[in-house]
C-alpha cells in the first residue's frame, strides 16, 4: 500500500513544532507519526454507526458510546491521552430498596361491614326471639327490599321491565302465607303471584313481554319462594331456634370461606363466575360449617344428634357456596358488582341473600328429616 491511500494531500508535510513550518525531505503524513510530536495531536472522535443497530434495538449500550468521553469538550492538555472504550461496561444501577408487601385487601369497607352486619344481627336475632310476627315481618321487608334491587337492575342493564308491582304484593303474601298455611300456603301464593304478573305486564305495549314475565316468574321464586322456608321453619315449637341456626351456620360457612381462602387460597374454585373464591376456602367453608352444625345440633335442637349437624353443616356449606355462585352469574351477567348500595361495606340486600335464599329450602328438609316438623 503506497502513502497516497490514506487520502493526504499532496502539500502535506510534517510540521516541526520548532518554527511552525514544514521541514523540506520530510516524509509525508501517513500512519506513521514520530512519537514525540504525537502526543501533542488529539485524535479524531470515532463516532460509532449508530445505524447498525436498529432503531427499537438500540439499547443502554448505544446510550453509554454516545455520552462516553468522545464527545467531551476538553482540551489536549487536560486529557492527552483520552480513552476510546470500545465496549464499556454499563454502569450498574444503584441498589434499591426492595418494594414493600403489598397487603391483601378484603375489596370493602371493612369497619362499615362489620357494623351494618352487627346492626343487622342485632335486629333480627331481637325480633327473632320476642315475637315470631315481628320476624316475619322483618322477612317480608327483606323480600320487597331484594325484590326492588333485582328488578331495577334488570331495568336498567337489560332493558327488562319485570312489574314490581305484583311482586312485591305477592312476595310479602308469599312470606306470610309460608308461615300461617305451611308449604301448601306458599305453593298457592307463588302460583297467584305469577298470574299476577301476567296479568299486570298486559297494560303495556307486547313488544318484550316475554322477557319481562319470564324475568318476573324467576323473581317471585328466587327471592319470596326460597325465603318462605325460613318462615316455615319458624312455625316449629323450637322455630326461633331452628332459624338461629340456619343464619348461623349460614354466616359461619361465609366466614370460614373468606378466612381460610384470604390466607391460604391458591387454587381458583371457578374463575369465569367468581375470580375470588378459591377450593382452600370451600375446604374452609364445609370445616367451619360442619363443626358449628355438630354443636348446634346437639345442644340447641331438641333430640337433635352431632352426626346429624356435620350432615347439615356440609349442606349448608354446598349451597350457601352455589347460592353466592349463582348471584354471581347474575352479576356478571349484568355487569355490576353488588346489587344495591343500601348496606354500607355489603352492597345491597340481595347482596346479603345471595346465600341465605338457597339454603333456607336444604335446611328446612333436613330438619324435617332428623327431628320432624315440630
Amino acid at each position: 500500500m503506497n502513502d497516497s491511500s490514506w487520502g493526504a494531500p499532496p502539500h502535506a508535510g510534517y510540521w516541526a513544532p520548532s518554527d511552525g513550518g514544514p521541514v523540506p525531505g520530510a516524509a509525508p503524513a501517513g500512519p506513521t507519526y514520530d512519537a514525540h510530536n504525537a502526543q501533542q495531536t488529539r485524535p479524531m472522535p470515532i463516532v460509532p454507526d449508530v445505524s447498525a443497530h436498529g432503531g427499537d434495538q438500540d439499547d443502554d449500550r448505544g446510550a453509554a458510546r454516545l455520552g462516553g468521553p468522545l464527545f467531551r469538550d476538553e482540551s489536549p492538555t487536560a486529557q492527552p491521552h483520552p480513552a476510546v472504550p470500545q465496549n464499556p461496561e454499563p454502569m450498574h444501577d444503584a441498589p434499591q430498596p426492595a418494594p414493600a408487601p403489598q397487603k391483601k385487601s378484603a375489596g370493602r369497607d371493612l369497619g362499615a361491614a362489620i357494623g351494618v352486619g352487627v346492626g343487622l344481627g342485632a335486629v333480627i336475632v331481637a325480633s327473632l326471639f320476642i315475637v315470631k310476627a315481628v320476624f316475619v315481618g322483618v322477612v317480608a321487608v327483606a323480600v320487597v327490599v331484594g325484590l326492588w334491587e333485582l328488578t331495577k337492575r334488570l331495568d336498567e342493564r337489560k332493558g327488562i321491565k319485570a312489574p314490581i308491582v305484583p311482586l312485591a304484593v305477592g312476595g310479602a303474601a308469599m312470606v306470610v302465607a309460608g308461615y300461617v298455611r305451611g308449604a301448601e300456603g306458599a305453593w298457592v301464593a307463588m302460583a297467584l303471584t305469577a298470574l299476577a304478573v301476567l296479568v299486570w305486564r298486559m297494560t303495556e305495549p307486547p313488544e318484550g313481554y316475554l322477557k319481562d314475565v319470564t324475568a318476573g316468574v324467576f323473581a317471585a321464586f328466587y327471592v319470596p319462594f326460597l325465603a318462605t322456608f325460613v318462615a316455615m321453619m319458624l312455625t316449629a315449637e323450637d322455630g326461633p331456634r331452628r332459624v338461629f341456626m340456619f343464619l348461623l351456620l349460614t354466616v359461619v360457612s361465609d366466614t370460614g370461606a373468606y378466612a381460610v381462602g384470604w390466607r391460604f387460597g391458591r387454587h381458583k374454585l371457578a374463575p369465569r363466575i367468581s375470580p375470588g373464591k378459591t377450593r382452600e376456602g370451600l375446604l374452609g367453608a364445609v370445616s367451619f360449617a360442619m363443626v358449628a352444625g355438630a354443636l348446634c345440633m346437639q345442644f340447641l335442637i331438641d333430640d337433635g344428634m352431632w352426626w346429624q349437624g356435620l350432615l347439615l353443616g356440609l349442606a349448608v356449606a354446598a349451597s350457601a357456596t352455589l347460592g353466592d355462585l349463582g348471584e354471581s352469574m347474575i352479576k356478571r351477567d349484568l355487569g355490576i358488582k353488588d346489587m344495591g348500595t343500601l348496606l354500607p361495606g355489603h352492597g345491597g340486600i340481595m347482596d346479603r341473600l345471595d346465600s341465605l335464599l338457597p339454603t333456607a329450602p336444604v335446611v328446612w328438609l333436613l330438619l324435617v328429616l332428623f327431628v320432624g316438623s315440630g
